[in-house]
Parts: structure tokens; C-alpha cells; sequence
């Protein structure tokens, strides 16, 4: 089973900031992280999963509503009274970089089913490229038109298709030039044998997921037999380091 820190180590430090970030790439082992991106006011790609602010930060409304002067004086609680920020993009490739070039993956989801952020499709592509590091990206998003125009400006990009059946994760795929299936967990409603050749990463919900409240683990081989290959997990250090 592949191991992907989502939202960085995202249990035990805030999520999507660097700090979350650096604690995965600490990881031995760790397969990649995943991280979701969204564009301001004034046209800047940043790390942050909400379209609203108010859940992580100090600040009130819509991350597009803000410009990055703005967002960057807003305050992410972090551990032992410190404070954290809503990161660029570029932040975070430079944080993580060297690991990248080294083998780690990252999933880039594109927020942008509930808010069609213009040109940011070009954008991150550009941007990836700029840095030499295409191959080590994933891009996903929930909005089939979005992962369209990614295969459609880069052929040989690595795009996964997110919904909540893995039924429907395949019936977009071709559509939409995706070759990954990202589906809920519990949204498996396909034999095994009909996902073969897939790379089938699994997204969980709630803020304690995927452990459950005993502090018992996930069984990775049930999900395994279910055609799973891969999972976004909030505590990934806790299946890799013991």
C-alpha cells in the first residue's frame, strides 16, 4: 500500500502549512503528500483546502476574496502557541523540492468544482514545468472539465479523477484524460478485478480519519483486496514509522 501524507502530517501540525509539510517530508518511506490549491484575489496560487478562511485561519470569507498581502496576515494556530501562515505554492515547492527530485510525489487538487478558478489550470502546469518537476506531480480535482484542459495542455501529465464511487471515478476517466481513480473509501462498488491496472488512491472524511476514536489502524490489506493501491491519510507518519 502507498502511504500519502494529506494535507502534510495533518493530525498532529495545522494543515496544507509548511510546517505540515516539512514534518511529512520527514517521513521514511512516504510515498507523497497531497495539498490543494486555490488562487486570490490578485491572481496567486496558494495552499489552502477551504474556499472560506474561517475554519483554519483568524480571517473571514473566501480565500479568492483576498488578496496575498491580505492572506498573509492572517493566523493558522499551530503547536506550542506558534503561529502558521496560508502558503504560496511556490513556498512549498521550494520546501519539498529536494525530496521531489529524490522520488516524493505530489498531488496537487485543484479547488475548483464549487469556484471555477480562471487560467488556474495553466498556471500550476506552467509552473510545475518552470521548475523541472512534471513527473512528480499528481494533478486531481473533482471537476472533469479541469482535469480536461490539464491532459489537453500537457499529454503526458499524471491526473487522478476525484468523486465518491469509484464507479464514477472510471465512467469520467477516459473523458476527462484522467489515469488515476481517486474515490471515497467506503465508495468502492467495484470487484477488484475491474480496477486492475489502475492506481486507485483512497480519500477519507472527518477530522480524525482514517483512525478510528479506539486509535486502532486502518486494516491496509482489506482495503487492498478491495483494488485500493493508495490512501491520503491525515497521520501517515503512524503506518510508517510504528
Amino acid at each position: 500500500m502507498n502511504i500519502w501524507a494529506h494535507r502534510g502530517c495533518s493530525q498532529n501540525y495545522p494543515e496544507n502549512t509548511l510546517l505540515a509539510f516539512q514534518k511529512a517530508a520527514e517521513i521514511p518511506g512516504l510515498t507523497g503528500i497531497e495539498l490543494d490549491i486555490q488562487l486570490t484575489k490578485d491572481n496567486h496560487m496558494v495552499v489552502c483546502h477551504d474556499e472560506r478562511v474561517d475554519r483554519t485561519t483568524d480571517g473571514i470569507g473566501q480565500v479568492g476574496g483576498y488578496t496575498l498581502a491580505e492572506l498573509r496576515k492572517l493566523r493558522i494556530s499551530g503547536n506550542n502557541g506558534t503561529w502558521e501562515k496560508i502558503p504560496t505554492i511556490q513556498e512549498v515547492v521550494d520546501l519539498l523540492e529536494e525530496r521531489m527530485k529524490a522520488g516524493l510525489l505530489l498531488n496537487i487538487e485543484l479547488k475548483n468544482s464549487i469556484i471555477p478558478y480562471e487560467g488556474m489550470e495553466e498556471k500550476i502546469l506552467e509552473y510545475i514545468h518552470s521548475r523541472g518537476l512534471g513527473k512528480q506531480v499528481v494533478y486531481s480535482s473533482f471537476y472533469a472539465k479541469s482535469l480536461e484542459k490539464i491532459r489537453e495542455m500537457d499529454g503526458e501529465a499524471s491526473i487522478g479523477v476525484l468523486d465518491g464511487r469509484v464507479s464514477d471515478c472510471l465512467y469520467k476517466l477516459k473523458g476527462c484524460g484522467a489515469d488515476a481513480l481517486h474515490p471515497f473509501w467506503q465508495g468502492m462498488d467495484l470487484p477488484a478485478k475491474r480496477l486492475q491496472g489502475y492506481s486507485v488512491r483512497a480519500w477519507f472524511t472527518g477530522h480524525l480519519y482514517p483512525e478510528k476514536p479506539t486509535g486502532t489502524l486502518l486494516d491496509l490489506a482489506e482495503l487492498e483486496k478491495k483494488g485500493i493501491t493508495d490512501v491520503f491519510l491525515n497521520e501517515a507518519e503512524r503506518y510508517l514509522q510504528g
